[in-house]
């Protein structure tokens, strides 16, 4: 590529990212991003190429990519599309794999509507708990090779600057920081998807995930469960498909209501208390499934 033509390219993404910065302003979102230079010092190399005059190609049966410059090229094909491509982003990663994210201008059919509906409380221990009591275990991807990461990172730590060894070990702690953030985004990917499929009307609670990361005890176990990521793919898939997806206020005390008769327990704000029982109906709960049942309750209140 020539100096002239990397030059126009950039000019067009600087573009894009004032373009993209003044819609989020429009949108009345508080973090706008205001865009920036990339660092030097960051390890993620990539570069974006526009389709012109069929300069770029995807053959399935050869698991080829044919891209500008470098022709054809032997690839491990994700998935098959159809529609019109638009752009090709060839990327390289700290372990030293590469990738080709094609944009592609393809219509998404939206799902055929069902009378399901779901709310569900996020938590630490249970990655969610449902309305309808079914709890889905927390993963804990960063956990179970805590201790592998860190014999690595030892390691890392006693080799010499530059030298062949340090960057053997560099790449292993790489591809291990990969391995977990793979299995993470598979993990929330199926999952997403699963809730999408399976309902209509879908709430959650708004968490301050922020806040909640200042609180040094819990903010490697929040930041592993990544509760941000999957209630962006929840709204962007339910965008998609045609769903509703709704967050409740984050003040709402769904854990104090009793789900039954409405009455709310001031002594449930101590987070020790698991279980309780109603002292106007007898009812006795699960403080994460009443909890949730309270989520969906508001969630149909403010869609109707």
């Amino acid at each position: 590529m020539c100096r002239n033509c990397k030059q126009f390219h950039r000019c067009l993404n600087l573009d894009e990212a004032y373009q993209n910065f003044f819609r989020r302003l429009k949108d009345g979102k508080v973090k706008a991003g205001f865009p920036k230079f990339k660092s030097r010092h960051s390890n993620k190399f990539s570069y974006k190429s526009n389709f012109t005059n069929n300069n770029i190609e995807v053959d399935y049966e050869e698991n080829k990519i044919k891209l500008p410059k470098l022709k054809w090229i032997d690839s491990k094909v994700h998935r098959e599309f159809s529609g019109e491509i638009k752009s090709a982003t060839i990327s390289k990663n700290p372990s030293g794999r590469y990738f080709v994210s094609i944009l592609v201008d393809e219509g998404i059919k939206e799902l055929p509507k069902i009378d399901k509906e779901i709310g569900f409380d996020l938590g630490l221990s249970e990655f969610i708990i449902e309305n309808s009591g079914n709890k889905v275990p927390n993963p804990k991807n960063l956990i179970k090779n805590e201790r592998k990461l860190a014999k690595l990172q030892r390691q890392l730590a006693k080799k010499q600057k530059g030298s062949n060894n340090r960057n053997k070990i560099r790449i292993k702690v790489a591809r291990l920081h990969e391995k977990i953030t793979d299995t993470r985004k598979d993990f929330l990917h199926k999952l997403s998807s699963q809730i999408i499929n399976e309902n209509q009307v879908i709430v959650s609670e708004d968490i301050n995930i922020s806040g909640m990361l200042k609180n040094h005890k819990l903010a490697k176990a929040i930041s592993d469960v990544s509760w941000f990521e999957f209630t962006r793919q929840l709204e962007y898939k339910a965008y998609w498909y045609g769903r509703t997806y709704i967050k409740i206020d984050r003040f709402y005390p769904s854990s104090q209501i009793c789900a039954i008769c409405g009455t709310k327990n001031i002594e449930l704000k101590n987070l020790k208390i698991r279980e309780w029982t109603c002292e106007n109906c007898g009812s006795h709960h699960d403080r994460d499934i009443n909890a949730s049942r309270n989520i969906l309750k508001e969630g149909k209140r403010m869609l109707a």
